[in-house]
């Protein structure tokens, strides 16, 4: 990249090198991207036909890469269209605006300023009203449609084709918007004018026109029937014309309370269009309300576009697409909607430290028989979160059912001697492992055996002896097991007291569980071993032995004792001058025995925060 040349002056070139640096420094940054935007639009003054090839491909990678970070930016694609234009006419116009709208296929804006450029550049209406009844079909939904279907009617007007304007204003009037108002008005005003055939299907104005003549038959005497049929069907149309006008007085009425019942919805929604900052909860408490408005209405077509705004403005909130995907699928055959759904999530919005998705994605592929495409969807988080706990666990899962136990432990060994998963994370995989012949083999021993033979080497694991523990305290007994049980279960609590290197909290938590074990199924003797543990867990330090023989570095209770009275009660710190000769910080160990992480001296101290 250093010998990448932007184009532009000399000072252009090196501020879009410092910015594009930035951007590459951090692509998550909308800000960064934004001014490197912002100094590509301005190069050499404003680009056109005559700018510098240099610039004018520097500005299209800009923005090409730009766009396919942040694709739901309306106003951008809508920038780089006229960009386009001044540089390379119409057609590389019209590319830009198609990319735009395949993005964000139902934003009302972009699909306005697309039609308007096509009436503005091209002389053959078939072409435009096929383009404006593209949009119709993603946006024409949208409770803010009406800048769309303004410039449909305009263009139509333009044409002078009433019959064109009637049946838009036809399908406008039964949906529920914000001006569906001012379109009723002006459709009735129309329907004045129109041919009856126009107003209603022909079976309903046969209905309506069998309905009057059979009324006129029964009101007028008999003798009077052959005057009145010849001056008749002046009337029958006026009446017929009544008639349509009250049914159409019905769809307004309609229409009115349905949009009543969506501005309730509406009104609380203020930013309907997508920002890289999420949504406060009060905004994503709206949209689920809405949400389910819309699902117990049951209509499909307006549900799945309201998902489709919903998903605009949370685009990088995984509850909301995984709510979508559970709704399509529910609906009968759309497994391709919903792999499409589950695709674009996983591909282009919801971040890769979320990968909750992206899981419901690959157990989507299991369910269509897609096994190894499920796997490697588990790899390609992998790849991006190595040692992610709930990603190998499902991926053992996966091989389990599809190739048995023994694939499952393949997956837990290949992670554990991974150098890309960290010590954490493999101290919880190996409890996995351990579980899963538990649990799934049935094999108590072997599962024990697991644990055994690895708690040297995560003693400061967390996840690694609560699970050793509670496997331990789950295991059925009887009267005749249950003093071998009590071995197993002191011996693992005694390795926690003793030999882990856990936190003083942790193990106080885990020592509180062994001592509810002994109060609930202990024996005679039980009292005084709780009554004892009690003192060494509870108590105020002076009396906890086992600690003070942590603490001390001979892993003497003395030393530490001798220490407490030359510190007025408190432990202190041990200092070992051989070790500081080396070099060594004589407080890190009291640090990692109180639970914190000793920090550099310029930095404040925190405490250590367990997952």
């Amino acid at each position: 990249m250093a010998d990448y040349t932007f184009g532009g002056t000399d000072e252009e070139n090196a501020e879009l090198k410092k910015l594009n640096a930035e951007v590459l420094e951090d692509q998550d940054s909308f800000e960064n991207w934004e001014k490197l935007v912002r100094a590509a639009e301005a190069l050499e003054g404003g680009l056109n036909r005559n700018s510098s090839p240099q610039s004018i491909v520097a500005t299209r990678d800009i923005y090409d890469r730009f766009l396919a970070k942040f694709p739901l930016l309306f106003g951008y694609w809508k920038k780089y269209a006229d960009l386009e234009f001044s540089i390379a006419g119409t057609e590389a116009a019209e590319l830009v605006y198609e990319r735009g709208v395949a993005s964000i296929t139902n934003s009302v804006d972009l699909w306005t300023n697309y039609c308007s450029f096509k009436v503005e550049t091209s002389h053959d209406p078939d072409v435009i009203r096929e383009l404006f009844e593209r949009g119709a079909t993603s946006v024409g939904l949208d409770f803010l449609a009406h800048p769309f279907w303004d410039k449909y009617l305009e263009f139509e007007e333009r044409l002078e084709a009433q019959d064109k304007i009637f049946a838009i204003l036809d399908r406008v009037v039964h949906i529920p918007m914000h001006q569906y108002a001012r379109y009723f008005e002006r459709y009735r005003h129309l329907a004045q004018h129109r041919p009856l055939p126009e107003l209603l299907p022909a079976d309903m104005l046969s209905q309506f026109r069998s309905d009057i003549e059979n009324e006129r038959s029964a009101t007028v005497p008999g003798g009077a029937q052959q005057a009145k049929a010849e001056q008749g069907e002046l009337e029958i149309e006026r009446e017929m014309r009544t008639r349509i006008d009250n049914f159409h007085l019905e769809i307004f009425a309609r229409t009115q309370t349905e949009t009543t019942k969506r501005w309730t919805y509406e009104s609380e929604i203020k930013r309907p269009y997508f920002h890289v900052t999420e949504l406060d909860e009060s905004q994503m408490v709206n949209w689920r309300k809405y949400l389910d408005f819309e699902e117990v209405e049951g209509d499909y077509s307006r549900t799945q576009f309201l998902y489709e705004r919903c998903l605009v403005t949370c685009a990088y909130n995984d509850e909301f697409w995984l709510r979508y995907a559970r709704w399509m699928l529910a609906q009968p055959g759309k497994e391709e909607e919903v792999r499409n759904i589950y695709q674009r999530a996983s591909m282009l919005y919801v971040p890769i430290s979320r990968p909750a998705v992206r899981l419901h994605y690959a157990y989507f592929e299991e369910m269509c028989e897609r096994i190894e495409l499920a796997k490697d969807i588990h790899q390609a988080v992998l790849i991006n979160l190595p040692g992610h706990i709930e990603t190998i666990v499902s991926l053992a899962n996966l091989s389990r059912r599809h190739g048995g136990l023994e694939a499952a432990i393949e997956v837990y060994k290949a992670q554990i001697e991974s150098a890309q998963c960290d010590h954490y994370a493999k101290g919880a995989l190996c409890a996995e492992w351990a579980r899963l012949l538990w649990k799934t083999k049935g094999s108590v021993d072997e599962a024990r055996k697991v644990f055994q033979q690895n708690l040297h080497w995560y003693l400061d694991s967390r996840p690694f002896w609560i699970s050793y523990l509670f496997f331990e305290l789950e295991q059925p007994t009887s009267a005749e097991t249950e003093a071998l049980q009590y071995k197993h279960i002191k011996q693992v609590h005694d390795d926690i007291r003793r030999k882990s290197q856990l936190p003083p909290l942790t193990i106080k938590d885990l020592s509180h569980y062994y001592m509810a074990y002994l109060l609930e199924r202990g024996t005679k003797g039980t009292a005084k071993e709780y009554m004892t543990l009690d003192r060494e867990v509870n108590g105020p330090f002076s009396v906890q032995s086992t600690m003070k023989q942590k603490l001390a570095e001979d892993g003497r209770e003395a030393s530490t004792q001798r220490r407490m009275m030359m510190e007025n009660g408190h432990p202190g710190v041990e200092v070992d001058e051989a070790a500081i000769r080396r070099g060594e910080n004589p407080y890190t160990k009291y640090y990692q025995q109180q639970g914190e992480q000793q920090l550099p001296s310029d930095t404040q101290p925190q405490p250590l925060r367990y997952q």
